[in-house]
């Protein structure tokens, strides 16, 4: 066996020193430049001396085969690209379809020979034997010891007869047909280099004269960088600047180490996708984030618009006294506690202000539809590795402020600090962690913030934690008053005023912000009428209306919100219910209140006319009933002569009373078709 394994050790190791081996002619390609986007892909460039008409080797993992093929760029300024040549990719098990057995004959030794039955073998130790192979066959046996051992016995035809020997006796099994020891070390070669088909070699062929540089740049899949910022707001409340500094992290997945590498970050979103040149395609699926409870996240802010034309305006409003049920601040208490530590203070020495170290900031540059940084030295990072590059550096304008979002909080409004970018570059989105200098205490952290995309001279909202110093309520009514009503060809037309009307009431106990943005929804098409409309800034689904808070006390801000409704009533349609609610408006014009009267006394006296004929037709209907009672009785009772007279006279009676119901029915019945006649030609004329 030792002369078979050594023939299997030899096949592995040939395929291997092949691959690793490069073509004498072929030039070395170095990587210089990685460029990483937020699109989740990254643009790798190498770079190589060439002389002349030359090849150029490129070993890429299996994997950014098809992104290689799709995005492979060729950069020769004094000469053209060639062919670009790769090894197939081709199924292990068809490798085998030439050869007398498959992959599962090369699981054990006992497996290959029982594939290989027939063949002639030659075993030259401890005994020489050659003959074809007939069978191995496994076999337990238990020594003396009580120890089992699995060993396989080998069964040959020889000249000698059939002879069995234990494989595990033998030194080395050959076998005698030289083809078929050839299609062995062939099977073994194909299975190691199929094992190391990890990776794919592509060769480039360069036509050219001269020395000069060639490059060659591709793009595949590479984990997104992501920006990661550091807020420090001054130890001066009336400061209105503070430092931003952002920094990079991301990760070299690549499959190979970077060394000394230029490092360009692009922040946008490009459309990028994947195309199936070079093996199947799998549709990848949205990953679902796991809910972890329900703390308060807010939305990060995508800036707002100002508002344009009949849109609303913050104001201060007047303050008023208010009841707030919620948690109640000891002003005495605080009052001592802040005394106490200002003479803690004051007697303790001042301490120098503490400064975020100044970092090596990438230059950074906007093109059309994104954002290019560039670090500022070349990179080293080795293969596997994250890295936490430097970004920016930059002092910009911020003010404190308070922000009430209802669907976050709904008593209390968010700390906020509202940051503009005076830089000449957007910022990436990203986190965000802000400190508070304090020279006493050192660098408080304040919490943590969601930076959206901030384009240069935009601003952002930044939320990092509740303030429960401020304290709203809100409520909202609703009315619908008459705006204006016409009456013409029979219709009245009333212009109602939807209107929203919602109250504010804020109390503060020394909120560190002087200001409270409100975000007020928007509703529909309705318009913002009040407060003013000048200073009110859009959101994509809101008003932000501004209100000064008082360091300690109590304001109020209403916001009305109108939408006009118009309603088409037809005069003839309309219920006395209904019309004496109108009557009864106060909203409505006199002249037309006084139309609705007049055309409510003459419905009146319809509906008298109606009256009058329904109990007529009640009457008659009840005479019919009674006459035909009595025919059935004259009927009946035709022979008894003294009560059929007394019968026949009834029924004399209620003919007559029929005949005098059915004139006074005709008559009512004129009345009322006279009645609604001049009902009609009344509303006919209206028109006011």
């Amino acid at each position: 066996m030792a002369h078979l394994t050594a023939v299997w050790l030899a096949a592995l190791l040939a395929p291997l020193l092949c691959i690793a081996v490069s073509p004498a002619e072929a030039a070395e390609l170095a990587l210089k430049r990685v460029v990483l986007s937020t699109g989740g892909v990254g643009y790798f460039e190498y770079e190589a001396q060439v002389e002349g008409d030359a090849t150029l080797a490129l070993e890429v993992p299996l994997d950014q085969v098809d992104d290689v093929l799709k995005s492979l760029a060729v950069y020769d300024a004094a000469g053209s690209a060639g062919e670009i040549t790769l090894p197939g990719r081709e199924p292990l098990t068809q490798s085998f379809a030439d050869l007398p057995f498959d992959r599962a004959a090369l699981q054990s030794e006992v497996a290959l020979l029982n594939a290989l039955q027939g063949a002639e073998i030659r075993v030259s130790a401890p005994k020489a034997i050659r003959g074809r192979l007939v069978h191995v066959d496994r076999e337990t046996a238990r020594d003396p010891g009580g120890f089992t051992e699995t060993r396989a016995r080998v069964s040959v035809m020889t000249t000698q007869g059939l002879q069995r020997f234990m494989l595990q006796d033998v030194e080395a099994i050959a076998f005698a047909d030289a083809k078929l020891q050839s299609q062995v070390d062939t099977a073994l070669q194909r299975i190691a280099a199929y094992r190391a088909a990890g990776r794919r070699e592509l060769t480039f062929h360069l036509h050219g004269t001269g020395t000069r540089p060639v490059r060659v740049g591709y793009v595949v899949a590479m984990p997104l960088w992501k920006a990661s910022y550091r807020l420090s707001l001054p130890a001066d409340p009336k400061t209105a600047t503070a430092r931003l500094q952002g920094w990079a992290v991301l990760e070299n997945f690549s499959g190979r180490a970077w060394e000394g590498v230029e490092l360009t970050l692009l922040s946008g979103n490009p459309v990028t996708f994947r195309q199936a040149l070079y093996q199947s395609y799998y549709v990848p699926r949205p990953v679902v984030p796991v809910e972890s409870g329900s703390r308060v996240l807010p939305p990060p802010d995508s800036g707002t618009l100002s508002m344009v034309g009949g849109a609303a305006a913050g104001r201060d409003g007047p303050t008023r006294s208010m009841d707030f049920r919620g948690q109640r601040v000891n002003e005495e208490a605080a009052s001592a506690l802040k005394s106490r530590r200002d003479a803690v203070a004051a007697a303790a020495p001042a301490a120098p202000p503490l400064a975020q170290a100044p970092i090596e900031a990438a230059a950074a540059a906007e093109e059309a539809t994104q954002i290019a940084f560039t670090a500022a030295y070349k990179v080293s990072v080795a293969a596997g590795q994250s890295l936490v590059l430097p970004l920016l550096d930059r002092e910009l304008p911020m003010r404190r402020i308070d922000l009430y979002q209802p669907s976050v909080n709904l008593h209390h409004p968010l700390a906020a600090v509202e940051l503009t970018n005076k830089s000449d570059t957007g910022l990436p989105p990203g986190v965000l962690t802000l400190y508070q200098q304090n020279a006493a205490a050192g660098a408080l952290y304040l919490g943590d913030a969601r930076l959206a995309a901030l384009p240069a001279g935009d601003k952002r909202l930044l939320s990092y934690a509740v303030d429960n110093k401020v304290t709203i309520d809100r409520t909202t009514s609703e009315r619908q008053p008459i705006i204006k009503a016409t009456v013409a060809d029979g219709l009245m037309r009333l212009n109602r005023m939807q209107r929203w009307t919602t109250e504010y009431r804020v109390k503060t106990s020394g909120s560190a912000a002087a200001h409270l943005l409100v975000e007020q929804p928007r509703r529909g098409e309705a318009k913002l009428t009040a407060p003013d409309p000048k200073s009110v800034e859009l959101t994509p689904g809101a008003y932000r209306i501004p209100l000064a808070l008082p360091a300690s006390g109590e304001a109020r801000l209403d916001v009305v919100e109108e939408q006009p409704i118009v309603e088409a009533i037809r005069l003839l349609d309309l219920d006395d219910n209904r019309l004496g609610v109108l009557v009864a408006s106060t909203e409505l014009d006199p002249q037309v209140r006084q139309a609705l009267e007049t055309l409510a006394t003459r419905r009146k006296a319809v509906g008298h006319q109606r009256a009058a004929l329904d109990r007529l037709k009640a009457q008659r209907a009840q005479l019919v009933d009674d006459q035909n009672r009595q025919r059935n009785n004259i009927n009946t009772l035709r022979n008894e002569p003294t009560v059929y007279k007394r019968l026949l006279d009834k029924f004399n009676a209620t003919e007559s009373a029929l005949d005098t119901v059915s004139v006074a029915m005709d008559k009512a019945s004129d009345a009322l078709t006279a009645a609604e006649r001049e009902l009609s030609s009344y509303i006919g004329a209206l028109k006011l």
